[in-house]
């Protein structure tokens, strides 16, 4: 279960730093708690429609649909583009309510679709993860899994800022896992412990790592964690692909998709690159599925010049016959 650590100590400028920052964010958050959650998410989608749009990130966005959907038209690209801020904009908002987001109660904001994939999986009594990527509002998998009575912990990258870190952290246990592992080698402890004993472990991988392995992405390589396919390789784990979309205003459905199938070879590398690569495939789908629920402003693909961290990968390339950087 997680403890909320203190406040670490910082030379004085930067905790001033991070605590004006942290004002910035908390005024933010202040404003949408004035409204109920169907206010505040209407007002962050109006938000990201007429002003998130029009910043300059919409650049990348829309170059990255243009080459993942050449065969679309620019009107087609725009309306995947507004409709994507529009959710990003609502997801902003709707922090300041994600003590309301649940699966059960007079109101119920979420739903679970696919949970025969999530039993079967539980009665093999084998370590589950669950892996998904920034759709739609990515915080409510985690929900739905745990409020269905799923037991495990949320895996996390630390945000910069402490003081708003710690805040996101206990506003997660309110509705989900109580265990929210930062990513890092005391988290990978923990994570190998949970799944050891038969847990479930809620991981988004849809994110660029120079660390990571090339997994075709949209006819392009994409830099790819290992980790779910390293530990489902070592740890006999089920993988079970999950999709988060949004059904209108603040209302989400989870859907579980089957599990992905994976064997072991000789070649430990190469079984960690394939199945990397397959859910990787399973990812895809998901967005192709409704690709306005996927944050297309990210830096997915490598750009020009990056060089590979990477020396699993490095050997993975030069041994499939391409040099590697």
């Amino acid at each position: 279960m997680t403890e909320i650590a203190p406040i670490p100590k910082m030379p004085l400028a930067a905790m001033l730093r991070y605590r004006a920052e942290a004002a910035g964010f908390f005024t933010v958050i202040g404003f949408f708690k004035l409204f109920g959650l169907d206010g505040a998410s209407a007002i962050g989608g109006w938000i990201g429609r007429n002003l998130l749009y029009r910043t300059p990130t919409s650049r990348r966005g829309r170059d990255n649909l243009k080459t993942a959907y050449p065969e679309k038209t620019d009107a087609e690209i725009e309306a995947i583009l507004l409709e994507m801020w529009d959710n990003l904009g609502r997801t902003i908002a709707e922090y300041a309510h994600l003590d309301k987001l649940s699966l059960h109660g007079a109101d119920p904001r979420l739903e679970a679709a696919g949970l025969d994939h999530v039993d079967a999986a539980l009665a093999k009594g084998k370590g589950v993860m669950f892996v998904s990527g920034h759709f739609a509002n990515w915080e409510t998998m985690a929900f739905a899994a745990s409020q269905y009575g799923i037991e495990g912990g949320e895996v996390y990258r630390p945000l910069n800022n402490p003081y708003v870190d710690r805040w996101m952290v206990r506003q997660r246990i309110k509705n989900g896992p109580r265990d929210q592992i930062a990513k890092g080698a005391q988290g990978t402890r923990r994570i190998f412990t949970l799944l050891r004993s038969n847990k479930a472990i809620f991981m988004l991988v849809d994110q660029k790592t120079n660390e990571g392995l090339p997994a075709p992405f949209f006819g392009r390589d994409a830099m790819t964690t290992p980790a779910p396919a390293a530990l489902a390789l070592k740890l006999d784990c089920i993988v079970l692909p999950t999709f988060n979309e949004r059904m209108g205003g603040a209302r989400f459905r989870m859907t579980v998709h089957p599990p992905v199938e994976f064997s072991h070879t000789q070649d430990h590398d190469k079984d960690i690159h394939r199945l990397t690569m397959e859910i990787t495939r399973r990812i895809e789908e998901m967005v192709r599925a409704r690709p306005s629920q996927w944050l297309w402003i990210h830096r997915r693909w490598p750009k020009p010049g990056d060089r590979l961290r990477s020396k699993r990968a490095k050997a993975l390339l030069q041994s499939d016959g391409t040099a590697a950087s």
